[in-house]
């Protein structure tokens, strides 16, 4: 369904720091890593696409997020959940949603909700039953 999905970043040291564990937690792999252009981009495990791409704005302005705007990585079970999450806040994100179910969007929907440390709203989902 996507290609790529791309958010802007301020400091890619920062975002590399933030970014690479939590990819790894959720099984994703590194595809490129370019200081020169100033972008890192992941795909799953077996390559191909879609991909997630960090980048400071082709622009040169200052990244901005937007409200409503938000990246959700599939996890593959809870335990991935609670670990992203926890990865997450230690490593300069901002809490918006502790692990837990939310049965509102169905039973088994296990989520964390936090941002990234230029702003972004991200997610970790399992939707397996335990």
């Amino acid at each position: 369904m996507f290609s790529h999905v791309t958010l802007g970043i301020a400091d890619l040291t920062r975002a590399r720091a933030f970014y690479a564990p939590l990819m790894e937690l959720l099984g994703l792999r590194l595809r490129f890593d370019s200081d020169d252009e100033g972008w890192i981009g992941w795909q799953p495990a077996e390559g191909g696409r879609p991909l997630f791409i960090v980048t400071r704005p082709f622009n040169g302005r200052p990244p901005t997020h937007g409200n409503g705007a938000m990246v959700a990585f599939l996890a593959p079970d809870r335990a991935a959940v609670d670990a992203a999450y926890l990865h997450a806040l230690a490593h300069g994100g901002t809490d918006v949603g502790a692990p837990g179910l939310r049965p509102h969007y169905h039973p088994d929907y296990y989520a964390a909700y936090f941002r990234d440390p230029d702003g972004n709203k991200l997610c970790t989902v399992c939707h397996t039953p335990v």
